[in-house]
């Protein structure tokens, strides 16, 4: 499977707490909800169709349940594709403290996370999508396990929250392969890693 990775963040790189303004509140966020005013009808149908690619989904242990107990619930899910992908497709979260996830079709991943995910991109076809988790993005990045990664930029600065690439991390050297601006100004990039980038000097 191609593991791919998507993420709305500001032009600053947050991407904590973007739905709700109490969706999450730690280290004193403040600012959520701020992804709704600037995400228009080119931008949404664009996200519908990542998810509807998708083979499967991976998850971090809160981002799961944050869309267990919203997309999860949902009275009939084939009225929204993403609660339609998001329900008829397996799921799997990286989490050593989830031992009764009450989402169908989810598979735990508690042990060696990082053969599993191994196992899955080796052994299986197709997609294998993250969407939020921000923790779980930055280990698969620094375990170079991410072949895709696509960023919906959204037009504002938040200026304070959890920010998707931490400030000491792997470096990485990224190729552009998609590039565009919706009406509102979401700049949709897709880009692959390709290892790490060439020394710039002497």
């Amino acid at each position: 499977m191609k593991l791919t990775t998507i993420t709305m963040v500001t032009v600053d790189g947050v991407m904590q707490g973007l739905g709700a303004p109490d969706e999450d509140r730690r280290g004193g966020f403040e600012r959520g909800g701020w992804v709704a005013p600037l995400f228009d009808n080119e931008a949404m149908t664009s996200l519908n169709q990542v998810y509807q690619r998708a083979d499967a989904f991976l998850f971090g242990r809160r981002t799961y349940e944050i869309f267990a107990g919203s997309w999860g619930v949902m009275p009939d899910p084939s009225a929204d594709p993403i609660a339609e992908a998001l329900n008829t497709r397996p799921k799997y979260v990286a989490s050593t403290t989830l031992t009764d996830p009450r989402w169908a079709n989810t598979t735990v991943l508690s042990g060696d996370v990082a053969a599993a995910i191994g196992e899955l991109k080796a052994e299986q076809e197709g997609e294998l999508q993250v969407h939020g988790s921000g923790a779980l993005i930055r280990w698969l990045l620094e375990n170079r396990l991410v072949d895709e990664i696509t960023l919906f930029v959204c037009p504002v600065v938040v200026g304070q929250g959890t920010r998707l690439f931490p400030d000491a991390g792997p470096d990485t050297a990224l190729d552009l392969v998609e590039s565009r601006t919706t009406p509102r100004g979401v700049m949709i990039q897709v880009y692959r890693p390709t290892g790490r980038p060439e020394a710039v000097g002497l």
